[in-house]
């Protein structure tokens, strides 16, 4: 037998062999630093080709394993034939604001899963010369809790992401900004899906973009935002990660935000004040209250005074959102009422601030963009 002959041999027992152990297609995007570190070893690479698949995959951002030249071929064709992959996820829809400043975007995955993502762009501080670039990423297709003002709430869930689609829509706006020079500054988990609903998923990778040997971003650039699931909220506190979490509230009593979001639960409001509490001891990090306010729902001075009395003194941060208009009757407030809502609770001594509006004219809303297209895709003839 000729050694030509041999060596095809042995290479197809080898591959033959990696491929029996790793009977399913695993995604590069979702293996941490140190797995990665074993995964090289293990495949008959020195230990150094896992610092240049990493930085490939994060800073160069490739789309399928052929893009993968910075590692030699043998190397990639060893991957392949273990069962790795990297996930694709195509751009079905785009739409831009009328300032440039807000893109959101309609991805679908290899599975025909559609979700949104956002990215937000703020004027740079003077010290910085690149714009604040937020994306804000889904965590789930659909939502399980059912906001009633919320478009992501009312199409039901579908599925959790996982951490390499979640990862994915980090990446995607990455290789957009790396063409204008300029990169992802902040991410915020506030896209379609309860983050804490899909929580193992969303701390890894949270752990991938924030690993130093990954993609790098620093957590406190991080916020999570939860609709109140308390024992996620616990778990996160336990987790030694520097980010920031928000916490949908809405109301400041039972009745109401049961009325705004039907999974709530008896004594959500106080529950979750005592939760958030509990978090900035353990982590010394402040949490916000995000606040969606809804013109004749919420937005009472009535209610602002009630809002003020129950976070008095709780040292937490409250940011109003005067909500984009959605399916269900729901309205944005006047101008005048956010800021007397705004003014009551500053005179309660609550922090607090109103957001910066942005996309209103794109449906920036999360779950808009996908509801608009799915509802088009199923009227056509």
């Amino acid at each position: 037998m000729s050694v030509n002959i041999l060596k095809t041999a042995e290479e197809s027992y080898f591959h033959e062999s990696i491929t029996r152990e790793y009977p399913k297609m695993i995604d590069l995007y979702r293996v941490l630093p140190e797995e990665m570190d074993d995964l090289v070893v293990k495949i008959g690479q020195p230990r150094y080709r896992a610092e240049q698949l990493l930085r490939a995959l994060y800073h160069e951002s490739p789309k399928q394993m052929s893009d993968l030249h910075q590692i030699p071929s043998a190397m990639r064709d060893a991957l392949v034939a273990a069962g790795y992959t990297i996930g694709s996820e195509d751009e079905v829809h785009r739409v831009v604001s009328e300032d440039g400043r807000t893109t959101k975007l309609l991805l679908k995955f290899d599975d025909q899963t559609l979700i949104e993502t956002v990215l937000m762009q703020y004027n740079p501080s003077q010290d910085k010369t690149h714009p604040r670039s937020t994306v804000c990423v889904s965590t789930q297709v659909g939502c399980p809790m059912g906001c009633v003002f919320c478009a992501t709430g009312q199409m039901g869930f579908e599925k959790n992401l996982k951490a390499e689609e979640i990862i994915s829509q980090v990446l995607h706006f990455a290789r957009l900004l790396r063409q204008r020079g300029e990169h992802v500054t902040n991410l915020v988990f506030m896209g379609m899906g309860e983050p804490l609903a899909n929580y193992d998923e969303m701390v890894r990778a949270v752990r991938l973009l924030t690993h130093p040997r990954a993609f790098g971003l620093g957590q406190r650039s991080i916020t999570i935002s939860t609709v109140g699931v308390i024992a996620g909220i616990d778990r996160l506190a336990d987790e030694d990660l520097q980010v920031k979490l928000a916490i949908s509230l809405h109301a400041p009593n039972d009745e109401l935000r049961k009325r705004l979001v039907p999974t709530a639960g008896p004594h959500s409001v106080e529950d979750l004040i005592i939760a958030a509490k509990r978090y900035f001891k353990k982590t010394g990090r402040r949490v916000t209250f995000e606040y969606a306010l809804i013109d004749g729902i919420n937005d009472s001075t009535k209610v602002a005074s009630e809002l003020a009395h129950i976070l008095k003194g709780n040292g937490a941060h409250v940011n109003l959102i005067p909500m984009n208009p959605t399916a269900g009757g729901f309205n944005r407030p006047a101008r005048k009422k956010v800021l007397a809502f705004q003014q009551i609770l500053r005179n309660g001594d609550v922090n607090c601030t109103v957001r910066v509006e942005k996309g209103v004219e794109i449906s920036a809303a999360c779950g808009q963009l996908r509801t608009d297209m799915v509802e088009k895709i199923h009227s056509k003839p």
